[in-house]
C-alpha cells in the first residue's frame, strides 16, 4: 500500500522496547511505557511557508527518530500500527 503524509506530517513506525530490564526481569507488556523511537517510514513534501515555499524536513525515510512523548496520532496500515507527527514533534534523530 502506497501511503504519503501531506505537508509537515511523517509516518513512523514505533522501535520496539527491550521485554527486559538491565537486571534480567522480565517487563509485563502491561507495564511498559510506549517507546518514543521510531523509525521513518514516509515524509510529506514539507512545510509550506507564507511565501509559497517548502521547507523540506530535515530527516529522511529510513532515519531513527526520538519523538514527543504524546506526539502523533496512532494510525493501522497493512495490520502494523504506525504515528503519523508532525516534524516538529521531533526531538532527535538517532545516530549509531
Amino acid at each position: 500500500m502506497n501511503f504519503r503524509p501531506i505537508g509537515d506530517r511523517l509516518l513512523v513506525k514505533r522501535v520496539e522496547s527491550e521485554t527486559t530490564s538491565q537486571g534480567g526481569i522480565i517487563i509485563p507488556e502491561t507495564a511498559k511505557e510506549k517507546p518514543q523511537e521510531a523509525e521513518i517510514v514516509a515524509i510529506g513534501d514539507g512545510r509550506l511557508l507564507d511565501n509559497g515555499e517548502r521547507v523540506r524536513p530535515a530527516v529522511s525515510v529510513g532515519d531513527k527518530v526520538l519523538f514527543a512523548k504524546y506526539a502523533g496520532d496512532e494510525v493501522k496500515l497493512g495490520g502494523e500500527d504506525h504515528l503519523i507527527i508532525r516534524t516538529d514533534e521531533i526531538l532527535a534523530i538517532i545516530e549509531h
